[in-house]
């Protein structure tokens, strides 16, 4: 059967992990194209719009792999699959690839579409969108998602706080999951222009504080809270 290809946005690093469960691992970032969201503050539209399907290269897992060993100087590492929602993607035959080398994989999905490759994972990170993302919650399918992982990758939550209502979101789904572990992190309203490394930096951390205030406050101390680092260091920019 002919290999299907995977449509990639980019590919980088290596670099740290700027958030969640992973933050400040060394990592090749392998971001797919294309999404079945379309979020509010979404911080990668140029791996989500139909506007930057031309950027987007359809490639076969032995070329991506290629680059990831040149990137990563053949030293195993994590190899973190973003999009996007790289869940959409046929990303088997690339795991299965990098494993065979001795390399880690984390996959970041909001927990849409659940696959029968997810066992394969070391590390999947599940990201529920709040209120404030404009899209709805479908716990079925997050549910899905979890069962379709098994126990072969950790499984961890991170989930976007911008206001009260993600918040009380966020409490929600732990309760609903509480084997996980879950992670907030405060949220970056993305600037009009692409690629513009500028951000609110008064908004994040004031947004962090009020943060770390809530969790506090509510005892709710089984939730760990971390900024993006990596939107701290480089702001929006792409490749990092």
């Amino acid at each position: 059967m002919r290999e299907q290809k995977i449509r990639v946005s980019e590919i980088f690093g290596p670099t740290i992990q700027g958030e969640g469960p992973l933050c400040g691992l060394p990592t090749v970032f392998v971001r797919t194209g294309g999404c079945d969201y379309r979020c509010s503050w979404c911080d990668t539209l140029h791996a989500v719009d139909s506007a930057y399907r031309d950027e987007w290269a359809p490639m076969a897992a032995d070329e991506i792999w290629a680059k990831v060993e040149a990137l990563s100087g053949r030293r195993p590492l994590t190899v973190s699959l973003s999009g996007g929602n790289p869940a959409i993607q046929p990303l088997a035959p690339l795991i299965g690839r990098g494993k065979r080398d001795g390399y880690r994989f984390a996959l970041e999905t909001q927990g849409s579409i659940a696959q029968d490759w997810f066992p394969a994972l070391d590390h999947l990170i599940l990201s529920p969108k709040p209120p404030s993302s404009g899209m709805a919650f479908d716990e079925a399918a997050l549910r899905d998602c979890v069962k379709a992982a098994g126990y072969g990758p950790e499984i961890a939550m991170k989930i976007v706080i911008f206001d009260e209502d993600d918040y009380a979101f966020a409490k929600s789904v732990a309760r609903s999951f509480e084997t996980l572990p879950v992670f907030l992190q405060p949220g970056n309203h993305t600037p009009p222009v692409h690629d513009d490394d500028r951000i609110d930096l008064d908004g994040i951390l004031n947004r962090m504080r009020w943060l770390v205030d809530r969790v506090t406050s509510d005892r709710w101390f089984g939730a760990r809270v971390l900024p993006q680092l990596h939107v701290l260091m480089w702001g929006n920019m792409r490749g990092v």
